[in-house]
């Protein structure tokens, strides 16, 4: 049985990791931010000490059996609600993963602080930070290399749908952002923009031929520097 003096010093130590790593996200004004990093985190070491020592008294009486991974586990399963709550869907985009993520690993990080594993969890913590930090930009530099390219097409009034769209370019559809039909200059056409995201010029490029080649599209214009 612990003393009191070292779960309150695990509980501290698990708020101060938790408030490492969620400050990055206070920073970048995510909903969760410091302080519910520091609860998860918190909240998940006082979990792991309950189930590691609460039962202690109970364990003298005949034919019982502890096993303190039982909850440590209900917190591995039941941070995804929490986590589930910062996700955000906007149209084509999913925002909120990477925090989502970030709760679960600060739980995980309070879980190894209320079991004494001090090492690791500070370990975790710093590797936690550095890729939160330190590998955005090395994605932001990967996106710029690959920029939204966009799609203006003649095509006859009615004739082409999101639907038909995906059936035209297949598993590509899932990277069109935008779909934006307007009237055409001309009676019977119509004028359509598509956005895509993440996806090379040349693989655009032949999406556009692709559609070129549809009996419903007029004309087809590319527009890379969008």
């Amino acid at each position: 049985m612990l003393g009191n003096a070292e779960m309150v010093t695990r509980l501290v130590l698990a708020g101060v990791m938790g408030s490492v790593i969620g400050f990055e996200r206070e920073r970048l004004l995510w909903a969760a931010g410091l302080r519910t990093h520091m609860l998860v985190c918190v909240g998940a070491c006082l979990l792991m000490l309950v189930s590691a020592f609460g039962f202690s008294d109970a364990l003298g009486q005949k034919n019982v059996t502890l096993d303190p991974s039982r909850v440590a586990a209900q917190v591995v399963s039941g941070i995804g609600f929490l986590g589930a709550g910062t996700i955000l869907l906007r149209g084509e985009v999913v925002k909120g993963l990477t925090t989502a993520a970030s709760l679960w690993a600060v739980a995980a990080i309070g879980l190894a602080i209320g079991g004494g594993l001090y090492v690791p969890a500070l370990a975790a913590t710093g590797l936690v930070v550095g890729i939160l930090v330190g590998v955005k930009p090395l994605e932001e530099k990967w996106h710029d290399r690959m920029p939204a390219c966009e799609l203006e097409l003649t095509v006859k009034a009615g004739r082409l749908s999101i639907d038909g769209l995906s059936e035209i370019v297949g598993p590509e559809a899932g990277r069109v952002r935008r779909f934006v039909v307007r009237p055409g200059a001309e009676a019977g056409l119509e004028e359509v923009t598509l956005s895509f995201v993440r996806l090379p010029k040349a693989r655009v490029a032949a999406i556009g031929e692709r559609l070129g080649r549809d009996p419903a599209v007029v004309q087809v214009r590319s527009r890379p520097d969008a």
